[in-house]
């Protein structure tokens, strides 16, 4: 049985972080978009339409969003060994501006 060499099993923990994360943004999102369904206009070109709900709906859900990522990278950090845990931070900073790109989809 060959052994794997370094840069084999970077390129395999690199994508199993990938799988994860995507796994991650995706439940995270369904399941905030079905969180804040209930705030918001559903119908955006109302002539009497004001930002404050959509403002609301918004705030709520990054929040949330933010609240899952920060309890995703404590636990991740406490539970993985300490040669992943160098990964934890890039996938954080990239559910940051995820996080941002979810909202167009959210009211849609």
């Amino acid at each position: 049985m060959a052994t794997p060499t370094p840069e084999r099993s970077r390129l395999s923990v690199f994508l199993a972080g990938l799988g994860c994360f995507v796994a991650f943004e995706t439940v995270a999102f369904f399941l905030l978009r079905w969180a804040v369904s209930g705030l918001g206009e559903s119908n955006q070109m109302q002539p009497e339409n004001t930002i404050v709900a959509n403002w609301v709906k918004t705030t709520v859900f990054l929040l949330l969003h933010l609240t899952l990522v920060v309890v995703a990278v404590l636990t991740l950090s406490n539970a993985l060994p300490r040669r992943y845990r160098g990964q934890i931070m890039g996938w954080f900073y990239l559910s940051l501006v995820t996080m941002f790109l979810l909202l167009g989809p959210l009211f849609e």
